[in-house]
């Protein structure tokens, strides 16, 4: 059955993408709806049609899901970034569970038990991170968020996602733009001078840090914004971060502090740990916690073991394992990081762990060369997933287990069919919800050899 742009049809919402949209199938074709529940029952207005999918919205919602719930937040269908607002926080749960299930029944082709997944105590407030995209318009300035797929800001200074300071923190770069005159970047045109507001907190510690991205090198009127700043509590660093870049990317690679410290401390699982603006760092400080509880389970550390760490960022998940092994290695391409990690060790006092600079391949040839034998091999990689040749050399090195850390269980899942045809088997996968009513779910799986 041919579908037509602006067709009006009746739809049943069958299930939910991992990019958080709602689907259903009309003669066989299938349609993507943002903001639908699976079970629902709507017309759906199409607005872009193509030979394998189509693109709907929601005209009327005929019958409701028992799953669908009221939205709290006042620009989620706008927004787009809390694909499970308007969704029972349980069934959010189930989806994620059984997205984690198919990736690797469909991708991986094995029989692995997954595990229910570990459910947040909060539903809000839980980031200790945000990136405010800003413009400026006749003198006020407006900050928030993309509009699903675009570059289109929707204002939001109160996202029930982020902790309630950081709109404290909002109204005063807003005073600071007014009264010192501070022009938004263009991308388009490459003018103007703010460009992101940057926010982060230490949950542990409640200190916070706000840095202003900016197209320049100097700020203007700085004292005025740190003054505004400084009557927010916890505050504890101010800096502005140099993007001179026309790209999409939000930080540039040098940041200057103007008032307080040039990082802020947070405390996880008993260790204490330096941010810098340029730290990867988890944004869910409770839920971390228990991702890094699960990981340290499927390490079996007994004091007797070699723990390599792949992708260590500034150390996090290492150190917390690091006094119940004999030896870590931390392996991290961001030189910054890695000298956070080795900060971060000596302000835990771990004298048994070494950190390299350099690409996760690379780092384990150079341990592969020197003799080392890891007995576990921690991944945590980016979104992509690890390189075949990586997995390769994982396998090669012939650790008796391997912890795998994943944010996107489609590479997981891929990786893990390459690591199971090099003699690992995957023996279980605990998903772990670290962002809660988005679409995204964390996991960590449990390799042996």
């Amino acid at each position: 059955m041919d579908i037509k742009k602006n067709d009006e049809i009746k739809l049943n919402i069958e299930s939910m993408t991992s990019e958080g949209s709602a689907v259903g199938h009309f003669g066989g074709v299938a349609v993507f709806v943002r903001g639908a529940v699976p079970g629902d029952v709507i017309t759906a207005h199409i607005i872009k049609t193509s030979k394998r999918y189509c693109i709907g919205k929601i005209s009327e919602i005929i019958e409701s899901s028992p799953s669908r719930i009221e939205s709290t937040c006042s620009v989620s269908e706008k927004c787009g970034g809390c694909s499970f607002r308007n969704m029972t926080y349980d069934e959010e749960l189930k989806y994620k569970k059984s997205r984690v299930e198919d990736a690797v029944k469909r991708i991986a082709h094995l029989d692995v038990p997954v595990k229910d997944v570990v459910r947040s105590q909060s539903t809000a407030h839980y980031r200790n991170k945000a990136q405010y995209p800003v413009y400026i318009e006749n003198g006020k300035m407006h900050a928030g968020f993309y509009a699903y797929k675009s570059h289109r800001i929707i204002p939001c200074t109160d996202c029930e996602l982020q902790p309630e300071e950081f709109a404290d923190c909002i109204n005063a770069f807003a005073l600071w733009t007014e009264k010192a005159g501070i022009t938004s970047y263009d991308e388009r045109t490459g003018s103007g001078l703010l460009r992101h507001i940057y926010l982060r907190k230490a949950v542990g510690t409640g200190e916070l840090m706000a840095c202003a991205v900016i197209n320049g090198t100097v700020l203007p009127e700085s004292e005025l914004l740190v003054n505004g700043l400084c009557r927010i509590e916890g505050l504890k660093s101010v800096c502005f971060n140099i993007n001179l870049e026309n790209s999409n990317v939000i930080l540039g690679e040098k940041t200057v502090t103007l008032w307080g410290s040039d990082c802020i401390t947070d405390i996880l699982l008993g260790k204490r740990f330096e941010i810098s603006p340029n730290s990867f760092y988890q944004v869910n400080h409770s839920q971390c916690e228990k991702l890094y509880t699960v990981a340290g389970d499927y390490a079996q550390l007994t004091g007797k073991e070699t723990v390599v760490d792949l992708y260590c960022g500034a150390g996090t998940i290492g150190l917390t394992l690091a006094e119940k092994a004999k030896q870590l290695f931390g392996i991290e391409i961001v030189p910054q990081a890695v000298e956070n990690a080795k900060r971060n060790a000596a302000l835990n006092g771990v004298e048994n762990a070494e950190y390299f600079c350099g690409d996760a391949f690379d780092g384990a040839k150079e341990l592969e060369k020197r003799g080392i034998t890891p007995d576990v091999i921690i991944l945590d990689p980016p979104r992509k997933g690890c390189q075949k040749e990586l997995l390769e050399l994982t396998a090669n090195m012939q650790p008796e287990r391997i912890v795998y850390v994943s944010c996107d269980s489609a590479t997981l899942a891929r990786d893990l069919e390459i690591l199971n045809s090099l003699g690992y088997k995957t023996k279980e996968i605990t998903p772990v919800d670290m962002f809660p009513r988005t679409p995204h779910v964390e996991c960590v799986a449990l390799i042996t050899r």
